[in-house]
């Protein structure tokens, strides 16, 4: 008797479980359009706020090389002077750019590769073509001025830049991702408020819960239109049969 209590116990249970999954399911389906609709607008949104602070950036760079000999302890001095706001002005007269020559050193890095004497000029720029065109000019308008500022004449250009098409700039779609994700998590919880606050039974578990008592059987939903067409079929089965002609035999 034991076991056959603790079976039954064991299928309520597991009826339990069931019909929770089937219920949380069912306000997904009932409620989805709420769902998509704030998933959509979200995502939008994220999508317009991604193009309108985005900002595509490109980078490309130019070697040179400095001289060696016994200026070589002016290594970093050489190396400070490439930003010097009177080479970066006369890169901007010759460009036509706007901005301040401190503004313009800030998308400059001057670097030493492996401790050698090639040292490298890195541009970064909104526009993959005038990145390149301002390293070049300023590594040309150096090699000029370094004359006449340290009479320093052993600057070599060792490559130019040239255009990197390729953008630096992080992952642009992340906005629209997080939005997405924001979106679809706010929606699903909505569609759950709206349900727990909605005071409908919509379920066997309701009225369980509501009367305190078990649901002994149910009563299926029957469409009108179908249950006309059931009749009308079952009443031209009964004319078919009740038209059949008999035949008698005579003797």
């Amino acid at each position: 008797m034991g076991l056959m209590r603790k079976k039954t116990m064991i299928y309520d249970d597991q009826m339990s479980k069931d019909i929770n999954i089937k219920e949380y399911f069912d306000v997904l389906r009932d409620r989805f359009w709420l769902i998509f609709i704030i998933t959509v607008l979200s995502t939008a949104l994220g999508y317009g706020y991604g193009q309108m602070n985005s900002m595509s950036l490109y980078q490309t760079s130019t070697r040179i090389i400095l001289g060696a000999g016994e200026q070589d302890m002016d290594m970093n001095t050489l190396m400070v002077m490439i930003k010097d706001p009177l080479i970066m002005g006369e890169v901007q007269n010759n460009l036509g750019l706007e901005g301040s020559p401190e503004a313009l050193a800030n998308r400059i890095q001057v670097s030493r590769i492996d401790e050698s004497q090639v040292v490298l000029i890195s541009v970064t720029d909104t526009e993959a073509e005038r990145a390149a065109q301002i390293a070049n000019m300023t590594a040309s308008v150096y090699k000029e001025k370094i004359v006449d500022i340290l009479n320093y004449k052993q600057v070599q250009l060792l490559s130019e830049a040239s255009v990197n098409p390729v953008s630096i700039s992080g992952n642009q779609n992340r906005p629209i991702f997080i939005a997405f994700v924001f979106g679809l998590i706010t929606g699903i919880g909505l569609a759950y408020l709206l349900d727990s606050i909605d005071g409908a039974v919509k379920s066997r578990r309701d009225i369980e819960d509501i009367f305190e008592l078990p649901v002994l059987g149910e009563i299926s939903y029957m469409n009108r239109r179908n249950s006309v067409t059931k009749k009308v079929k079952k009443g031209s089965e009964n004319s078919e049969i009740r038209g059949e002609s008999i035949d008698v035999k005579q003797n």
